[in-house]
C-alpha cells in the first residue's frame, strides 16, 4: 500500500521561507516521478512542481519558478518543495503526489494515483 506523508506546513510571514518534506513507503521511489500540488481554499487542487525519477530534472509552474524548487532524496524515498520569497497568494494545503505523467510539463494534468494527506501553509502579509 502506497503512502504519501507530508509535513512541514507551517504559519509564516511574507517573504519567509519554508520546506515541505514528503515521506513516502509502499513504492519504489526511485522509479517514481514526484508532484507537488496545491488547493487554496474555496479553489481547485493546482499544480506546483515535479521532478523525474530518471535524471532528476524538474518542472514549476510559472507563479512558483524561480521561488520554489523541487528536489528528492532517493536514499530517504522522500521528496521535498522548497519555498523561498513566500507570498501571501502561496497559502494552501499542498500535497504530495506520486507516479505522474512521465513527460514533467503534463504532470498537472495527468497525476498519479496516490495522494498524501495534505499540509498546511499560511502565508500572513
Amino acid at each position: 500500500q502506497v503512502q504519501l506523508v507530508e509535513s512541514g506546513g507551517a504559519v509564516v510571514q511574507a517573504g519567509g521561507s519554508l520546506r515541505l518534506s514528503c515521506a513516502t513507503s509502499g513504492l519504489t521511489f526511485r522509479y517514481y516521478n514526484m508532484g507537488w500540488f496545491r488547493q487554496a481554499p474555496g479553489k481547485e487542487r493546482m499544480f506546483v512542481a515535479a521532478i523525474s525519477w530518471r535524471d532528476g530534472l524538474t518542472y514549476l509552474e510559472d507563479s512558483v519558478r524561480g521561488r520554489f524548487t523541487i528536489s528528492r532524496d532517493n536514499a530517504k524515498n522522500t521528496v521535498y518543495l522548497q519555498m523561498n520569497s513566500l507570498k501571501p497568494e502561496d497559502t494552501a494545503v499542498y500535497y504530495c503526489n506520486a507516479g505522474g505523467a512521465a513527460v514533467l510539463e503534463n504532470y498537472g494534468s495527468s497525476p498519479g494515483p496516490d495522494w498524501g494527506q495534505g499540509t498546511q501553509v499560511i502565508v500572513s502579509s
